[in-house]
């Protein structure tokens, strides 16, 4: 059992969860915006996430030491600077387009997680700021990169499904600002610290609701895509709803990462059916 616990701690905890997280929601843009899955985008952003989210997790634990990553745990070490060796093998690989894209996302990326403002503070303690930068970083990534790379980017579509995700990516937030409302600072003013935990929520479903409208908004569109969605939002509005204040240790780190390999699976399910 101790082993089992080792390696899915690692699975966690080194980010390979999260990595999957955004592959599914890589796969997702695919099938919904009907556009190709570029096998050297798929690995490309798989593994150079696992890297990226492990990078931000360390600066985030020890503020100012950045030259000190070699601090960082050593199984997730090995693999972050495994992956980010696999990563640039298959960037190579990619559009210009696609690069200078990936350019802008990582600029604003370490923006978010360096120190750059006074006394050592980065963007992730500007509560508002911080949930923007991440709901565009994770959009853009998984919306922006796929139709870049597929020459697809002037469709009316395109910007409905970025809206949505964006949108996705604020509600899955929920749950990690509610458990972090106890440590965060409280000058950081993130929107659980403003509104309380029962507005957040209900400001959650509200963006459930505003996701599944703008499904109905899109050029092209199928039953398993609005059938897709509207469980999802179903989902959503539940984890809101019976969200506990108290989470166990790993309910927003992973079953709350694990809502869009969730969504690929129901979107299969549905296609066999429908």
């Amino acid at each position: 059992m101790k082993v089992w616990h080792r390696i899915f701690e690692i699975y966690v905890r080194a980010s390979i969860h999260v990595a999957l997280a955004v592959l599914a929601f890589l796969f997702l843009t695919c099938l919904f915006l009907n556009i190709p899955a570029e096998r050297s985008l798929f690995f490309f952003v798989f593994f150079s996430t696992i890297p990226t989210y492990n990078l931000i997790k360390h600066l985030t634990e020890n503020r100012r030491q950045f030259f000190g990553i070699l601090s960082m745990n050593r199984s997730h070490l090995i693999l972050s600077l495994g992956s980010l060796v696999i990563s640039a093998y298959f960037v190579v690989d990619l559009r210009w387009q696609t690069l200078v894209a990936i350019l802008c996302l990582s600029l604003l990326t370490a923006v978010y997680a360096m120190p750059v403002l006074p006394r050592g503070k980065n963007l992730r303690n500007v509560g508002i700021l911080k949930i923007f930068i991440i709901g565009g970083v994770w959009s853009g990534v998984t919306v922006v990169l796929p139709v870049l790379e597929a020459s697809s980017l002037n469709s009316w579509d395109v910007w409905v499904e970025f809206t949505q995700r964006f949108l996705v990516i604020l509600v899955l937030m929920v749950p990690f600002e509610i458990r972090d409302l106890s440590t965060d600072p409280s000058d950081m003013l993130t929107i659980p610290q403003r509104l309380g935990d029962r507005k957040t929520k209900k400001l959650g479903m509200l963006a459930c609701l505003i996701f599944f409208l703008l499904t109905f908004v899109k050029d092209e569109l199928s039953e398993v895509e609005i059938l897709s969605k509207a469980i999802m939002v179903i989902s959503l509005t539940a984890l809101l709803v019976f969200l506990p204040k108290r989470q166990p240790r790993y309910f927003a780190s992973f079953w709350v990462e694990a809502f869009p390999i969730f969504w690929v699976t129901v979107l299969w399910g549905l296609s066999a059916w429908v």
